[in-house]
């Protein structure tokens, strides 16, 4: 029998961390250790988490390797070592020889209070911060939180006082204990759950809802998807439902215990629809498929309607074609003076093969008790033949399925952002097993194994380079034209291309938890949501469409009955009222409009997450930013090298940099970079030290010299000088970072380096001052001086510092009463400030800056908020634009068909005119260009 794996997780207190780079750095170097499955390290805790095979590394290699970097580690008294295995045979065999009781707990409650799943994060987040919850997991949908912790450290009361203060309500569900392993395991768990109630709560078990995803075909409008809707909701056991014409998509919340997945798929299909599954809804789960149909309807489609073939090789244009042929024949067999039984015969095939899938969806309507354009279009088609009017009701019939091909084929292309991401990971990649490479499905490839990259291919999985150089094209993913260079330790994501060198990458993502994948997740749901605006037009049309068809029953009745009119004219009239009481143009005008700007955005490196992001970015009064990470870089960078005297400063700068070569510590790399910036010719160190927690020694030649913070200067007993310390106090005042360098006989100089300014900041502030928006305000936890600094350097006049985060989440709330507030961050420790604004903007890693934001800048490049800012006041304009002429379209109509100054074929031009009208209206946002300064 073969023995599984048995990991162990190791937490350790790392001191010694000046910013979150060299987080960055600790985390990339034990990912490289062999034996190591994941990683992290928070500069924020000063904790680092490793999971790893202990028959494969030691703890003491682990150590070493942080304190080998140049920062000191103890295990932390927090979270002790975890071991993890996947089997529990009573006999523990080595390396389960240390094992202590598990003493957390876990706690459930109700939040209340959440618009969206970005809320629940941000309540994952704000726990996840406090000292002792050594795990928290709260879901939107149910609205129940999980809170594991350590009950020695933190308490029920501190959870729920840190909900509420986030701006939620919270109510306990119960308590969850924790389950004990004794050595009596045998790996039979049989869990006795004794539940003691008072006899007024009985406890009950509710199957969890479950959800699916799928593809909806054959919809030609926003009435479409809500007759699904509303279909599916009449269905028992059906919790929740959100169907999207925009995205062709559709998610079911259900009761496994009352529906299965076949009954709502049968639905769908009666109602005149197509059903593809996509699957159960998991963590951006997207399956890569190459097989794609003839719906014109689809994104990928590369027909041009221009092109035969397009009306040849599916079904709306068959239809069309075959409507068209109809109409030709019987309007020339009039013409010829044949007998009308023929013309009529000829109508009689147009009618019934482009009217019969409008029919269809019409009955279904009619059983739904819904008015929408195809039971209205069927009611007036057959209301023209019964008075007589066959070429009329061809026509009418041959004009719509026209109009509406066109309009699905438009805005089927503003579809084309996702599938161009869904297209750019490959199917398969090469990956490393044993002393062979082999080309396998992505879907098999796990965390850990190690993908091989030539010149030219597509990387297929995220990952760190262990191995190689190469220059990566990003676009794609990030929007920037410019290749990235890539080398050991670097992270590349999927779908970007290899262009140079070869390249070794650890993958750290699986397919369905790649960056691309949460960006399609993240576009897909964007797309298909409801931005205000159309949330007003759904429910004018709700009221407009009844209201036109009373109007057109009125219209039929009351001339010839109360006024003896001639009953044929005003039943026409009537008719033609029908065809303009459906407001697709109205319904479309908004969706086609989200959907084109956010395929925009997509392309230029920034998403949207929703339809109420994009409108309430074009509102903004006020942009709010913190500082380490989103105006500066989050690296140090060398602002000046001092000397006392005894040596040049350049000569200052060429010892510390000669010493430090061999450091991997982000401040040696700083100096190391200066150094080759001005051309140095650096030596090499003889009998290198790293000293943890104070700096390094090694001999230059025959001299002994020491780089560090002041402690280690003080440990070797070497006394600074009056001139020395005036010098420190200096650097520290400018709130920089100071880096000593000496040797026995004393110091020779410092070094002050600090967290370096983005270089597009003063740039992006600048545009930002161009698009309107006159109130920049920075905010962060530094000191005073530090924010003045970086303040005057980037221009922001108005800041506020030495802030902790619920000082953050305070002013915030105290802008927001002069305007509309954006919030900018990376993320990571401003979770709660982020949350409080309208709207919140990430520019950290894709990772975390996908879950905690409204808008996530890919690439961190803060020139694409002007852009961001711009796109969104295009896009309302582009909105209101087209929900004015809609509604003015659908008045003048209204108007002229009551005194029956247009016809039935005139009413549908005008209606699937205005709808292809409003589609190219609202595809103008994909050329939306960048703010320039």
């Amino acid at each position: 029998m073969t023995q599984t794996p048995s990991f162990k997780t190791q937490f350790l207190q790392v001191d010694g961390m000046d910013c979150g780079s060299c987080a960055k750095t600790i985390e990339a170097s034990l990912q490289q250790l062999p034996g190591v499955m994941e990683a992290s390290v928070s500069f924020a805790t000063a904790k680092a988490k490793v999971l790893y095979n202990p028959e494969i590394l030691r703890e003491a290699e682990i150590i070493n390797c942080i304190t080998a970097l140049g920062y000191t580690v103890e295990q932390s008294d927090e979270l002790k070592s975890h071991n993890h295995s996947n089997s529990c045979e009573g006999e523990h065999d080595h390396n389960h020889d240390h094992v202590e009781a598990d003493v957390s707990q876990k706690l459930q409650a109700k939040v209340g209070g959440m618009d969206c799943g970005n809320c629940a994060k941000t309540v994952e987040v704000g726990l996840q911060q406090i000292a002792g919850v050594l795990e928290a997991s709260v879901s939107f949908a149910t609205e129940r939180m999980q809170v594991s912790y350590d009950p020695q450290q933190v308490s029920e009361k501190t959870i729920y006082d840190r909900v509420k203060t986030l701006g939620y309500t919270v109510e306990q569900s119960h308590e969850v204990k924790p389950h004990n392993h004794t050595s009596d395991c045998n790996g039979n768990h049989d869990h006795h759950h004794t539940h003691s109630h008072d006899s007024d709560h009985e406890h009950l078990e509710v199957a969890s809802p479950q959800k699916l995803q799928a593809k909806i075909g054959g919809m030609d409008c926003g009435s479409c998807a809500k007759t699904v809707e509303v279909g599916l909701q009449q269905i028992a056991g059906v919790l929740e439902v959100s169907v999207s014409f925009t995205t062709e998509r559709m998610q079911v919340s259900y009761d496994p215990q009352q529906v299965n997945e076949q009954t709502i798929s049968d639905r769908v299909r009666t109602l005149g629809y197509t059903f593809e599954q996509i699957g159960e809804v998991s963590s951006h789960q997207h399956t890569h498929s190459r097989d794609y149909d003839n719906s014109v309807s689809k994104p990928t489609q590369k027909r041009d309607p221009a092109s035969w073939k397009f009306w040849i090789n599916n079904r709306r244009g068959q239809s069309v074609i075959l409507a068209g042929l109809g109409l030709v024949l019987g309007l020339l067999t009039q013409h010829l003076a044949l007998p009308i039984w023929i013309a009529r015969a000829f109508y009689g095939i147009g009618i019934v093969i482009a009217g019969y899938p409008i029919a269809r969806a019409g009955l279904f309507e009619l059983r739904l008790r819904r008015a929408d354009m195809n039971l209205l279009m069927t009611i007036s088609v057959i209301g023209a033949v019964i008075l007589g009017d066959w070429f009329e009701a061809t026509l009418v019939l041959f004009l719509f399925s026209l109009g509406t091909t066109l309009q699905v084929f438009t805005f089927g292309r503003t579809r084309n952002a996702i599938s161009a991401l869904m297209d750019l990971t490959p199917p398969t990649a090469t990956v490393k097993r044993g002393n062979k490479e082999v080309t396998v499905p992505v879907e098999s490839i796990q965390v850990g194994e190690i993908l091989t990259l030539r010149p030219g291919g597509r990387v297929a999985l995220d990952g760190i380079v262990i191995s190689g150089s190469s220059a990566i094209d990003q676009s794609p993913i990030t929007g920037e034209s410019i290749p990235e260079d890539k080398e050991k330790g670097d992270t590349v994501f999927a779908g970007t291309l290899n262009q140079s060198g070869f390249l070794e990458v650890k993958v750290t993502h699986t397919v369905s938890d790649t960056t691309v994948s949460k960006i399609i997740h993240l576009v897909e749901s964007a797309q298909g949501s409801r931005a205000p605006s159309q949330q007003w037009v759904d429910r004018f049309a709700e009221v407009y469409t009844p209201i036109v068809i009373l109007i057109a029953i009125a219209i039929a009745l009351i001339p010839p009955l109360a006024f003896a009119q001639p009953f044929n004219v005003w039943v026409y009239r009537a008719l033609v009222m029908l065809v303009i009481a459906c407001p697709c143009a109205l319904v479309i005008s908004t969706p086609v409009s989200i959907v084109s700007a956010i395929g925009a955005a997509t392309r230029k490196g920034v998403l949207f997450k929703g339809g109420n992001a994009l409108e309430t970015a074009g509102r903004l009064t006020t942009f709010a930013f913190d500082k380490t990470g989103t105006i500066t870089q989050g690296l140090p960078v060398v602002q000046k090298v001092y000397d006392l005297g005894k040596v040049s400063a350049n000569m200052v700068l060429q010892i510390a940099a000669s010493v430090e070569q061999q450091s991997e510590h982000p401040l040696s790399k700083a100096i190391v970079a200066k150094a080759h910036e001005q051309g140095m010719e650096l030596e090499a160190p003889i009998k290198f030290t790293a000293l943890p927690g104070k700096g390094i020694q090694a001999n230059l030649r025959e001299q002994l010299y020491f780089i560090g913070n002041q402690r280690l200067f003080l440990d070797q007993g070497i006394c600074l000088s009056g001139e020395a310390e005036s010098l420190l106090a200096e650097i520290e005042q400018l709130g920089q970072i100071p880096v000593l360098i000496g040797t026995n006989e004393g110091l020779l100089g410092a070094i002050a380096l600090s967290d370096g300014i983005r270089l597009e900041a003063t740039e992006a502030l600048r545009q930002l001052r161009r698009v309107g928006l006159k109130r920049l305000v920075m905010l962060t936890g530094d000191r005073t001086a530090v924010a003045k600094q970086i303040a005057q350097q980037v221009g922001i006049t108005e800041y506020r510092a030495e802030l902790l985060p619920e000082d953050k989440l305070e002013e915030i709330q105290l802008l927001r009463q002069k305007g509309v507030v954006g919030m900018v961050g990376d993320g990571i420790n401003d979770a709660p400030a982020l949350a409080a604004a309208d709207i919140s903007f990430a520019v950290g890693g894709i990772d975390i800056a996908l879950e905690t934001a409204d808008v996530v800048i890919v690439g961190s490049d803060l020139r694409r908020l002007a852009y961001a800012v711009e796109l969104s006041r295009r896009t309302v304009s582009v909105i209101q634009q087209n929900v004015v002429f809609s509604l003015v379209t659908k008045g003048l109509f209204l108007l002229l068909g009551t005194f029956g100054f247009v016809g039935l074929a005139v009413a549908v031009l005008a209606d699937t005119g205005t709808s292809l009208l409003v589609t190219a209206n609202g595809m103008r946002l994909f050329k939306t260009k960048t703010v320039k300064d």
